[in-house]
């Protein structure tokens, strides 16, 4: 059984999907009828740059979006089989969504373009801070970040992306006594991550509030293939379900490990990533190694994928 699945923010580079579209329209289709609700030309940023452009989270959200929407698009278009259930790594939900026949895609485009500007300016540059841990287990890093806050800071997990590795986020202070304690406590390695704010975490509430109102009046509709949310390893089916665990995503942890073994326990053999980039395909052999592991970004990843799926 399949499963496609879309990753979020800091998979995107500039050239992405250049080569998928030599060969199929619908990419650089898809690419216009976001450029239309943006108002400038995401194509030619996302091939041109520079590179501090794409970087932008508000122009980063708009552009992973649409990368996986145009991958899902071109699947459909080369025969590929239809998968048993979908999710999506943060912003990716919003792909997943989509591509489900849940949410229009002009409408997420307009959202995410929002999300990043009110999750930019949740907290001023410099207040907040993330860290990838890697080598300790969940249990531990929790803990970590509990001493570490204090009373008046915040550091919590943000993502849970494999059985090893961790993302933490919240105060920078908080964040580097975190660090500074889990390198001490037997971490393989923390790195400090180039991000312009602390995502998944208490102080983005402020953009979840500011956000609610447009997902509220989002056209949203039952999907027609399963969606596994990040929020509560879900498939909801109900949108006014669908829409709570949107807004909650905003401040809550990514719970990438528990999305992928209830995609194992649904009977899921094959997980194919469409977009750029292999994170979330590198990530899946580290959670359920059985799982056959899959990307398509380029032709000959695609070809690759049809082939083993035929």
């Amino acid at each position: 059984m399949l499963a496609l699945v879309f990753p979020g923010q800091g998979s995107q580079s500039v050239g992405m999907l250049a080569q998928l579209a030599l060969e199929f329209s619908e990419v650089e289709q898809t690419f216009a009828e976001a450029s239309a609700v943006l108002g400038y030309d995401l194509w030619q940023v996302i091939q041109n740059g520079p590179d501090s452009e794409l970087q932008l989270t508000t122009i980063t959200q708009p552009a992973m979006l649409s990368a996986g929407v145009a991958v899902w698009r071109v699947w459909q278009a080369a025969g590929g089989p239809t998968p048993m259930v979908m999710a999506g790594h943060s912003l990716g939900e919003y792909s997943a969504l989509v591509c489900a026949g849940a949410l229009p895609f002009a409408q997420a485009v307009q959202l995410v373009r929002q999300r990043g500007e009110y999750m930019q300016q949740a907290v001023p540059v410099g207040v907040g801070a993330m860290a990838a841990v890697l080598g300790l287990e969940r249990a531990a890093v929790e803990r970590i970040c509990a001493d570490a806050a204090g009373s008046q800071q915040t550091v919590a997990v943000a993502n849970y992306n494999a059985p090893l590795q961790s993302v933490i986020a919240g105060h920078a202070d908080a964040v580097a006594r975190a660090s500074a304690a889990a390198q001490a406590s037997g971490a393989k390695r923390v790195i400090a991550l180039p991000v312009s704010a602390p995502f998944h975490c208490a102080l983005m509430r402020p953009a979840a509030e500011r956000l609610a109102p447009a997902i509220v009046a989002t056209s949203l509709s039952e999907p027609g293939i399963q969606v596994i949310n990040n929020v509560d390893v879900e498939a909801a089916t109900e949108p006014d379900a669908i829409r709570d665990a949107l807004v909650r995503q905003i401040y809550s942890p990514v719970r990438w490990v528990e999305t992928v073994q209830a995609m194992a326990a649904r009977g899921v053999t094959h997980m194919v990533e469409c977009g750029p980039g292999q994170v979330l395909a590198g990530l899946t052999k580290r959670i359920h190694s059985e799982l056959d592991s899959l990307s398509v970004q380029d032709p000959p990843s695609l070809r690759q994928a049809l082939a083993e799926l035929s």
